[in-house]
């Protein structure tokens, strides 16, 4: 029985010790989603206004520009995932990954040959241990992604796509990514990059809604001419689509982790009371147990005199 006490008591301060780490990650995650769902509000603006101008080019104008044209008999399809650089934070990057990985079946199906870009150390290691190949990787700030890392993905993608396949680059680039709902709910979404689809304001999450204003459009007067403004658009949207994507997708990750670290923590509360119910149970055992002995011992000593 005191065999048994110690191995629960033991195991008792084994998950303290647990529940401490839980803890103290759930209070971290609490403290970092604050400040990336403020980024992701920060960075709507500069989306929204590029969305807009991007509608209005494309509306108002028949310029033709590498980044709006449809290829014929695409071949080859750039896909850029994004989960984290750490675990502990649910089915997050799972979840991420199974998506691309429906993506990537749907657009094999289609004929299309598919390369893999990273984000984050979690897929890196999904597609290193299944040896399978991939282009390129960018790991180490998913929980805080930089602009400068966006805008350097976005010149890696758009270099890809203008090459065109018959070039050794690609035909098509679609993002796949973490859309952040709220604390409970983030979603993995699917995004065709390019050739450009103009996203609308309504897809760029519940959040940033309360700043798409009212009233019809503003009229644009495109100076010096339709295709600078294109040439200089353009790769500014695709950035700022990424950076919004990389942004999104942290907040995910932090909301994800806080939300699992709850959990553990709670898991190793019910646990500590479980064990300590049953360490009672053992040292009220080897106490009767210790009684019994007395209690036979005396007997036996009145017996024999």
């Amino acid at each position: 029985m005191a065999g048994q006490q110690r191995v629960y008591r033991q195991r008792i301060r084994s998950v303290q010790a647990t529940k401490k780490i839980t803890r103290a990650m759930e209070l971290i995650a609490a403290s970092r989603v604050v400040k990336a769902r403020q980024r992701v509000t920060e960075s709507t603006p500069y989306a929204l206004a590029l969305t807009r101008a991007c509608s209005a080019v494309a509306t108002h104008t028949n310029e033709v520009h590498p980044l709006t044209t449809e290829r014929e008999n695409p071949r080859r399809a750039a896909v850029l995932i994004i989960t984290s650089d750490r675990g502990l934070a649910g089915s997050y990057s799972v979840s991420a990954v199974k998506k691309s990985a429906e993506l990537i079946e749907k657009l094999t199906g289609e004929g299309k040959e598919v390369l893999p870009y990273l984000v984050g150390r979690k897929a890196v290691s999904y597609y290193r241990f299944r040896r399978r190949e991939f282009v390129q990787e960018w790991t180490g700030f998913t929980d805080a992604p930089p602009f400068e890392v966006a805008r350097e993905i976005g010149e890696v993608l758009t270099d890809q796509f203008v090459k065109g396949s018959d070039d050794g680059g690609v035909d098509e680039v679609h993002i796949v990514y973490t859309r952040f709902v709220n604390m409970v709910t983030q979603e993995p979404q699917v995004v065709r990059l390019l050739p450009l689809e103009v996203v609308s304001a309504d897809e760029l999450g519940e959040d940033e809604q309360h700043h798409v204003p009212d009233g019809p459009l503003p009229l644009y007067d495109f100076e010096p001419s339709t295709s600078e403004v294109l040439d200089a658009l353009l790769p500014r949207y695709v950035t700022a689509r990424i950076y919004n994507a990389l942004l999104q997708s942290a907040a995910s990750e932090l909301a994800a982790r806080q939300r699992a670290m709850k959990s553990a923590t709670d898991n190793a509360e019910d646990l500590i009371k479980t064990y300590t119910r049953l360490a009672n149970q053992a040292r009220q055992a080897e106490i009767t147990q210790e009684i019994s002995e007395i209690v036979g011992g005396a007997s036996a000593l009145a017996d024999a005199s």
